[in-house]
């Protein structure tokens, strides 16, 4: 019999309960892929990350090695494990440091920690962004099963990757995305055919000069209360096309249809296709301890 301890954190948000949950196991030396899988689909969330501890000068030297996995695969970058992993790292570190450094099969992505008003807020950089293609309205709003009208035809829907490709898809109204009845199956051939990971649904609105977005992503383990790998493309997505400004954060608000209400910070720098400095940032709730034995 082997014991493995994880960690469950709600991530995303300040309050238990809420958020993005992840399941952390900080030692998985000795496990298979094929057994990292398994326990993946036993925790049965989002995402499940396996710490791969190694000596403390290669730490150093290039950070800490993390596979992240879904029910389903194993992922090379996802945005809420990134972040809730860093977390744990950083809380349980005795000299909590002001940066964590993950080593992940998309590459590594730095995360710097600093205290806010509702605590500890973690931000990772992600990759620069790559653009992808363009898709017709009309097309999206088909494999949807929505009328067109109710896609904004003043941005271009567009696949962006910051380390996974994600389709940005613009509503019109707020309203009609939370009304909104979809199931993955239904796009899943479009979806594979665009080159893209998955479909990520925003809807933008600018009040009181800040810019803040409703967002929904659904996927083949039903709808995704945060997708911090998401925000990052989307974050890229508004500065090029012009609904964000260069460093300016914008506020991602997702997982209200799911009642696990998340908040997503979110910014990039640059014009055009120069687009760098992807950031998303957010908190993070350590919520239970348990351990997995087989």
């Amino acid at each position: 019999m082997r014991t493995y301890p994880f960690i469950q954190l709600d991530v995303f948000t300040s309050q238990p309960l809420q958020g993005n949950q992840l399941a952390v196991f900080p030692d998985a030396s000795g496990l298979s892929e094929a057994q990292m899988q398994a326990i993946a689909r036993e925790m049965n969330l989002s995402e499940t990350t396996f710490i791969l501890p190694r000596d403390a000068a290669t730490e150093a030297r290039e950070g800490t090695k993390v596979r992240i996995f879904t029910v389903e695969e194993e992922l090379p970058f996802a945005g809420h494990p990134t972040l809730g992993t860093a977390f744990y790292l950083h809380s349980s570190h005795p000299q909590k440091p002001a940066r964590v450094t993950l080593d992940l099969q998309a590459g590594k992505i730095p995360v710097e920690f600093r205290k806010g008003q509702d605590g500890i807020f973690g931000e990772m950089r992600q990759l620069d962004p790559e653009f992808g293609p363009t898709f017709p309205r009309e097309e999206v709003a088909g494999a949807i099963g929505i009328p067109a009208d109710e896609l904004d035809d003043r941005w271009p829907i567009q696949a962006v990757s910051t380390g996974v490709a994600f389709t940005i898809v613009p509503f019109r109204r707020a309203q009609t995305l939370a009304n909104l009845k979809f199931a993955f199956h239904q796009a899943a051939d479009y979806v594979e055919r665009s080159g893209a990971k998955f479909l990520y649904f925003i809807c933008p609105q600018r009040a009181a000069g800040a810019l803040k977005l409703k967002a929904r992503m659904i996927f083949y383990n039903g709808e995704d209360p945060a997708t911090g790998s998401a925000a990052g493309c989307c974050a890229a997505w508004l500065v090029r096309y012009g609904l964000a400004q260069s460093g300016e954060q914008a506020l991602i608000e997702q997982g209200e249809q799911v009642r696990r209400p998340s908040k997503i910070y979110v910014s990039a720098s640059g014009a055009g296709d120069k687009i760098t400095d992807v950031r998303v940032g957010g908190h993070c709730v350590e919520i239970l301890r348990g351990e997995i034995s087989f």
